[in-house]
């Protein structure tokens, strides 16, 4: 009995004498064999890219195939695709697979599906015993992760000894970064929500060794050189369609990027700074959905503040003075433009749409109602500062409401 995927293939293949190839569930190639003219274009890009294309997988997937349990025909209707044999691979009650035999014609006979169907339970048997081997690896993998963000110091210390025996990374590797992804909920969100993220984190890792549990996933990369800005950007990109796909939903993820450090044990820094980020791109809309450390302004500092120590600072007395009177409601966010702006009056008008002699007569009534001088720089950092401790608050409260509790992410000791 062949006992290993290629092999399983190919002599179906010569067997039937017809082209054979076995998917994932995602429908991204696992295995083919050669070709005896049956192909079609659709064979063909999945060779190349070992995979095909969303619109085509997505109208493959809806023929219901995830629920077969006995080989059948699937007409895709797109143009130039040709009728296929699905015999899903299974093994244990778990689908693993698909595979596929181009049969345009329905010219397979009784005897020929049930060779498929053989084949198809070797390939399970194969794919259930990688599964269990990568589970497994997966699992001490995550665990030493986990443990790389202690807040102990001698477990992380194990950690990063444990992390360099995986060989997870390649040889000369010293520059180490986190990508951190949450839902844009509260933590402790839906159950369907949270296997989905785990899910398309997965799928877009790129390899890289990742870490998820109910609240939130993370991405380790560790090289000689960081990734790039367009490169993380592209891999938010497909995490958040692919997300999207399997939950219906679009723009419900937010990611944090952390800080690039040098060397294993300063990774759990990076964590927190991802962490922190991803909060403010949940907090600030403006920031996200991918807010990186380091570009992230005055709410740098202000989220390494105990969320609850920040809740009870935003209460500023000349805030809460301008907040009460309803005859100005705007005014906030005059304030907070004008301080963004630095100052600038003429930004600021064109920004809001008014004439330069209404900003000033709002800027007048402000610093009546506040006390505050805005032309004195003690004043205006109070205000500044004071708006956007008011923009968190407002996020921790919002979390609080909905049943959660204020986060805390502890600095590594």
């Amino acid at each position: 009995m062949a006992d290993d995927l290629q092999e399983i293939v190919d002599d179906l293949a010569e067997r039937l004498q017809r082209s054979v190839a076995i998917d994932d569930p995602s429908i991204r190639l696992l295995a083919a064999s050669r070709h005896f003219g049956d192909e079609d274009s659709v064979r063909v890009s999945s060779v190349l890219n070992r995979s095909v294309d969303a619109d085509v997988r997505d109208k493959v997937l809806a023929q219901g195939i995830a629920e077969w349990t006995a080989p059948g025909l699937v007409r895709t209707p797109v143009a130039g695709v040709r009728p296929r044999v699905c015999a899903p691979v299974r093994c244990a009650g778990l689908l693993l697979g698909y595979l596929w035999l181009i049969d345009p014609a329905s010219a397979l006979n009784e005897k020929q599906l049930e060779l498929a169907k053989d084949a198809a339970n070797r390939a399970g048997a194969v794919l259930y015993r990688r599964l269990v081997v990568h589970e497994r690896t997966q699992a001490r993998q995550e665990a030493i992760l986990w443990e790389l963000v202690s807040s102990d110091r001698g477990i992380r210390a194990q950690a990063v000894e444990d992390l360099r025996a995986e060989q997870l990374f390649p040889d000369g590797a010293t520059r180490f970064q986190v990508l951190g992804v949450q839902h844009a909920g509260p933590d402790g969100g839906a159950a369907p929500q949270h296997v989905a993220l785990e899910a398309a984190v997965e799928d877009a890792s790129g390899g890289a060794p990742l870490a998820a549990n109910k609240s939130r996933a993370w991405l380790l990369f560790g090289r000689r050189e960081a990734p790039t800005r367009r490169e993380l950007d592209d891999i938010c990109a497909r995490l958040t369609a692919r997300f999207g796909r399997l939950t219906g939903e679009s723009g419900q993820l937010v990611f944090g990027v952390g800080g690039v450090v040098d060397g294993m044990e300063q990774i759990a820094a990076s964590y927190r700074q991802a962490f922190l980020a991803a909060r403010a791109a949940r907090f600030v809309p403006s920031l996200g959905p991918v807010a990186r450390w380091g570009e992230l302004g005055p709410y740098e500092l202000l989220l390494q503040m105990p969320a609850d120590d920040l809740v009870a600072a935003s209460h500023t007395p000349a805030l809460d003075a301008l907040e009460r009177d309803a005859s100005h409601a705007g005014f906030l966010s005059t304030l907070e433009r004008f301080l963004d702006n630095a100052g600038d009056v003429a930004r600021t008008a064109q920004q809001l749409n008014i004439h330069r002699a209404t900003l000033y007569h709002r800027l007048k009534r402000i610093e009546q109602l506040t006390g505050c001088e805005l032309n004195r720089g003690d004043d205006r950092l109070t205000l500044h500062l004071g708006l956007k401790m008011r923009r968190l608050a407002e996020g921790y409260r919002a979390e609080t409401a909905r049943g959660g509790e204020l986060p805390r992410i502890r600095p590594a000791s």
